[in-house]
């Protein structure tokens, strides 16, 4: 069985991020695509760059602070 390796970059799995998990994909060069191995996910990379945006949109306003003012 061959070795996974990792890709260029670090990409998230967007199907574990979903659900608070921060697993890193591994790249297939001969198919082109990137794979989890926790969940089975498999998706080129302008699909998981995709769904990734839509994971972070959970997450949008996690560095602002909401104030409420009670006059």
């Amino acid at each position: 069985m061959a070795q996974a390796g990792k890709g260029r970059l670090n990409y998230r799995c967007p199907s574990c991020f979903m659900r608070d998990l921060d697993i890193d994909m591994f790249y297939d060069a001969g198919k082109d695509e990137y794979y989890c191995i926790r969940c089975q996910y498999v998706g080129s990379e302008a699909d998981v760059l995709a769904k990734n945006e839509l994971a972070r949109f959970r997450y949008r306003a996690m560095n602002r602070r909401f104030t409420f003012d009670d006059e």
